[in-house]
């Protein structure tokens, strides 16, 4: 594994999943193969094409979270969870383009903070959505240089504030412990199985194993990739089948199903993995965050890049 500066596989991962987003965005719920479809040849341009309601370049309510909850983290100076979920519910009350159906009850439903998860999972007894992993990028990024154990509890806390069942957050500690293992210059693939056997919430660990096994494919997924689990073994499956960031996109994107979210999860991994100069000029060139509810705030490229470098420090 090449070794890369952290700052620049730090950056990889904030910037791989807004671009991982806003590639998605445009294919989600479609099917299989239709980026490749669409884009048959690589390198050739013009993929951040837009669509399904989105401008080219826009990252959806994936990366809009992770913003905030990487701002509530540097302004904070730290886990404020009660800040977090306050930021969560102004930028839910604006109306954003996108907004998971879950997250939008919890935020909505007048529960304080530390109850509104907890209730609705009770209510409905489901709540094993994506919707807590596609936002970890900066809280993974920020909790890195803590250790194992705090960043894996950090994600689970910050997971708990929108989704009531635990193997969302299991699978959101999964991630920032890859995350936190490849900035240093560590393999993501090779610390899985003591990571599954020793970390993981044993409630959870066999179904984790099983989607993030070496032989497992996303075509054996038995749950919607919008499911936590199904979306973290297809973005770990396209991180360990491909050579590239380009390539890991791509085979995140033509899985179809919840393709913003994959391919969100899947370029914070290879964003950390192949460094922030693997991530396409052409995909970046158009990336674009707005904050509903913040304003008229729109962050671009440079300005992840400051939030990167501001969250390793």
């Amino acid at each position: 594994m090449k070794r890369i500066q952290h700052t620049e596989r730090a950056g990889g991962v904030i910037v791989g999943a807004a671009v991982g987003d806003a590639l998605g965005a445009p294919f989600e719920f479609g099917p299989a193969g239709a980026f490749s479809a669409r884009f048959p040849s690589p390198d050739a341009g013009g993929e951040m094409c837009g669509g399904g309601g989105w401008d080219p370049g826009e990252a959806t309510d994936d990366t809009q979270m992770a913003v905030l909850v990487g701002e509530s983290l540097l302004e904070r100076g730290g886990l404020d969870l009660p800040d977090i979920f306050t930021r969560f519910q102004r930028w839910a009350a604006a109306e954003p383009k996108d907004i998971g159906l879950q997250t939008e009850d919890v935020l909505t439903n007048g529960m304080p903070w530390d109850l509104a998860a907890a209730i609705h999972f009770q209510v409905n007894l489901r709540a094993a959505g994506n919707g807590s992993l596609m936002r970890a990028s900066t809280s993974a990024v920020h909790f890195a240089t803590a250790g194992r154990d705090a960043t894996m509890d950090a994600a689970r806390r910050i997971a708990a504030l929108t989704h009531g069942d635990r193997a969302a957050w299991e699978g959101t500690a999964i991630f920032h412990e890859l995350v936190r293992v490849t900035l240093e210059n560590a393999d993501p693939l090779a610390a899985l199985p003591d990571l599954l056997r020793h970390h993981v919430h044993p409630d959870h660990g066999a179904r984790y194993a099983t989607v993030l096994a070496a032989d497992w494919h996303p075509d054996r997924a038995t749950e919607f990739n919008g499911a936590v689990w199904p979306c973290l073994g297809s973005a770990v499956w396209a991180l360990r089948t491909t050579d590239g960031f380009e390539e890991a996109l791509r085979a995140a994107i033509d899985l179809g199903g919840d393709t913003d979210t994959v391919a969100a999860v899947t370029g914070g991994l290879a964003g950390a993995y192949y460094g922030l100069d693997a991530i396409p000029a052409r995909w970046t060139e158009q990336l674009h965050v707005p904050l509903p509810g913040f304003g008229e705030r729109v962050l671009r490229l440079d300005d992840l890049l400051d939030l990167a470098a501001r969250l390793t420090r």
